[in-house]
């Protein structure tokens, strides 16, 4: 429907409110939890997104009505128990409703405590923005408090850029990077899916990620640069990672040229690593960061932005500037920053950062085993703590040696299926979830939460390895299978 052929809106006759508003049709909490997966999927196409339910459909997810979630697991409306490795892209640090969180929560809501409190000082987004300088290195320790990773990011973004000042506006970002999709992030994300024809900020310069000379070359050629965006570990990019060598080089490039280094650790932070951050690996430390994801430790939207004082100070710190970019409606919201404080405790009390280390050793090193055993489907293993990749070969390369060059010429309009096969059979007949990844199609994305244990590490490798012995003749057969069953 156009413009031109949407149907008249005007001189529609005000409706009549003598004894008071209508009630419209509405659905009650009840109601919604007792929904049938048709009623759902009816409600879903016709008012959230209708084209998002083809994928659902193809991976065989819109059979599934989740009824409950503890720990590891999901229950469906069949009473089946599924192994949670895909862990909302990295959003469930402690598992589905953990009980301290849950407790904190409930303790909040009982002694009815304030929850919106932009006329005052909040104890607690105070003391959130406490523990996060806590828990960051060195003197990143001023924070803006927001509702996502995306908010958190532009909040990053403006920041750097206000401190590097009108005659530096230029931003650095690289190949295959994701950092939201708001408006004011999507100029340094770096996929046309998302960015489709949409005009975005033009104050930008790409490099490839992890190329220490194109970054200086780029701060060599224009001096108007005055800040660089980059994930430590790209999520949406496969799971990629840049060697301790290049953050090194990058920080004495920053510092050489003046450039305000931004690291984006919205979803490989918060412990996902094996350290709170990220680019603590590697014995740097940027500008200003961003946390999201985990730290609504599964319950809240919490995004957090993390700024060296004197970078945030030479931004916001007078008087006169303090407002430009001070904290939203719900930013620092009562309950939201309470769930967070507990979360952070949680995450030190219970050693997980320690435990996605230790699983997250464990679950590569099971990979790397597999890859072993069958080269001709998996090419690649990667990631660090719970954040790992998998990556299949081109579909022709797992095919007999007379096929490939017949499917070769198909392989990039293939791409993504030997993964979505995959990903999706391992629900069906595994009760196992899996993620996948934005640019690389061929990557499934497993980050569980950091309650993983060895032996979820073992369910999820044992489904996996059954499933890949079927070939993938049978793989393939299975799936086709699936989608003709319904």
């Amino acid at each position: 429907m156009t413009m031109l052929d949407r149907p008249n809106r005007t001189g529609v006759s005000a409706p009549s409110i003598e004894g008071g508003v209508a009630r419209p049709n509405l659905i009650t909490v009840e109601q919604a939890k007792a929904m049938s997966i048709g009623d759902i999927t009816t409600a879903f196409k016709d008012h959230l997104n209708p084209g998002q339910l083809h994928f659902m459909k193809l991976l065989g997810f819109h059979k599934v009505k989740i009824e409950s979630a503890e720990g590891m697991y999901y229950t469906d409306q069949n009473g089946r128990k599924i192994l949670d490795f895909f862990g909302g892209f990295g959003s469930l640090a402690f598992g589905h409703n953990h009980p301290r969180i849950l407790e904190a929560r409930q303790k909040f809501q009982d002694e009815k405590r304030h929850e919106i409190a932009i006329a005052f000082m909040s104890q607690y987004a105070s003391a959130l923005a406490k523990n996060i300088a806590a828990c960051s290195p060195a003197d990143l320790d001023m924070v803006f408090l927001g509702s996502s990773g995306s908010e958190a990011m532009e909040a990053a973004v403006k920041l750097a850029e206000r401190a590097a000042g009108p005659k530096r506006p230029k931003v650095v970002y690289a190949e295959n990077s994701f950092h939201g999709k708001t408006k004011g992030v999507l100029a340094i994300t770096d996929g046309q899916l998302y960015r489709a024809e949409f005009r975005v900020a033009d104050n930008t310069v790409r490099v490839p990620f992890a190329d220490i000379q194109a970054v200086e070359n780029a701060f060599k050629s224009d001096p108007e640069i005055g800040v660089i965006v980059l994930e430590t570990i790209q999520g949406g990019g496969g799971i990629i990672q840049a060697p301790a060598e290049y953050w090194q080089q990058l920080r004495a490039l920053c510092d050489r040229y003046g450039v305000l280094w931004v690291a984006d650790e919205v979803q490989c932070g918060y412990g996902r690593s094996g350290r709170f951050y990220a680019f603590e690996h590697y014995g740097v430390i940027p500008d200003v960061t961003a946390l999201a994801k985990s730290l609504g430790a599964g319950k809240a939207a919490v995004g957090a932005m993390i700024a060296r004082r004197d970078v945030y100070m030479k931004a916001y710190g007078t008087s006169k500037t303090a407002m430009i970019h001070a904290m939203a409606t719900f930013g620092g919201m009562g309950e939201a920053c309470v769930t967070a404080i507990e979360g952070i405790n949680v995450l030190y009390d219970d050693h997980l950062i320690d435990r996605a280390a230790d699983s997250g050793d464990y679950l590569l090193e099971r990979l790397q085993a597999l890859k072993e055993k069958y080269p001709k489907i998996i090419k690649d293993v990667r990631g660090k703590g719970l954040m790992v990749g998998l990556e299949f070969q081109d579909f022709s390369q797992t095919l007999p040696m007379v096929l490939r060059p017949v499917v070769s010429v198909l392989d990039d309009k293939l791409k993504g299926s030997l993964s979505g096969f995959i990903g999706a059979l391992l629900l069906r007949d595994y009760d196992v979830l899996v993620a996948f990844t934005e640019y690389n199609r061929n990557v499934i994305r497993l980050e569980p939460p950091l309650i993983c244990e060895r032996a979820h590490v073992d369910q999820f490798i044992a489904a996996l390895d059954e499933l890949l012995g079927r070939g993938i003749v049978h793989i393939v057969k299975d799936f086709l299978g699936s989608q003709i069953g319904g």
